[in-house]
């Protein structure tokens, strides 16, 4: 399998609009960061997740030459995370049938209120327009599921009052928007040898966010040959944050492709 991390920044993106600070206008385009997303490829490129549909959704996939979705994986309701859906309007065209999008039960509701012209069946486009077809499938915590082909176990964490879902598929494990994971969730993440998980910088506490050292303790707990950093601020630098982080813990970068 082939992971690719499409956007690696919280929902301001960096730059930050208006920002001077040294991230925000850095020459080093790992510093670029846009909304949360990534791509999980197949060996032969047959099968493609999509994790998340941020804003910048299109033009992460024109950069990663994504050419289709099977289906897609969101991990919660907000908008730095589901705000480029209507992006998946050209796959749906292109299949000549509904994609199929994966969410906590929860947010299932949401985004059928959210966006009710894609999931409302009554709701007609005006004749010679579309909008994008998109099939709808509850997750269930620690339910294992098959999605684009991938057997995935869905795993919760806690993200202020909300839970999204990060899961397990084979040896990879992904983790973003969290500040607690509960303790089924870290056993069930022992032993993947790649871990994406988010953190937002040095020091500062957030309610809702893991900052570097928690990110570090919790990536430490799991024991991942290679831990990944995503979810960054621009108050990290790429460069910077490389050279303090402890070895097998490093930052992704938006582009950044491993092999699982």
């Amino acid at each position: 399998m082939r992971f690719r991390f499409l956007g690696t920044g919280t929902s301001f993106g960096i730059p930050v609009v208006g920002c001077d600070c040294a991230a925000c206008t850095s020459a080093d385009p790992r510093d670029q960061r846009s909304r949360s997303g990534a791509l999980l490829t197949s060996d032969d490129g047959d099968r493609v997740l999509l994790v998340d549909a941020p804003p910048e959704l299109r033009l992460q996939l024109l950069a990663a030459h994504a050419r289709h979705v099977d289906a897609v994986w969101i991990t919660h309701v907000h908008a730095d995370h589901i705000h480029g859906i209507d992006d998946l309007r050209v796959f749906s065209a292109h299949l000549g049938g509904s994609v199929p999008a994966y969410a906590p039960e929860e947010a299932v509701a949401v985004l059928r209120h959210r966006f009710n012209y894609i999931f409302d069946p009554g709701y007609e486009p005006h004749p010679g327009t579309t909008t994008p077809s998109i099939s709808l499938h509850a997750l269930h915590a620690y339910e294992p599921v098959v999605v684009a082909g991938f057997e995935a176990l869905p795993l919760p964490v806690v993200h202020g009052g909300m839970e999204p879902y990060g899961f397990r598929i084979g040896a990879l494990g992904y983790i973003t928007d969290a500040k607690v994971l509960p303790e089924r969730t870290l056993e069930a993440l022992r032993g993947v040898r790649i871990l994406a998980l988010n953190a937002l910088w040095w020091g500062h506490h957030h309610p809702t966010h893991f900052n570097v050292e928690e990110a570090i303790d919790v990536a430490r707990t799991i024991g991942a040959e290679r831990t990944l950093l995503t979810h960054l601020t621009h108050r990290v630098r790429h460069a910077e944050l490389a050279a303090r982080l402890p070895a097998g813990i490093e930052p992704a970068y938006d582009g950044l492709e491993v092999e699982v």
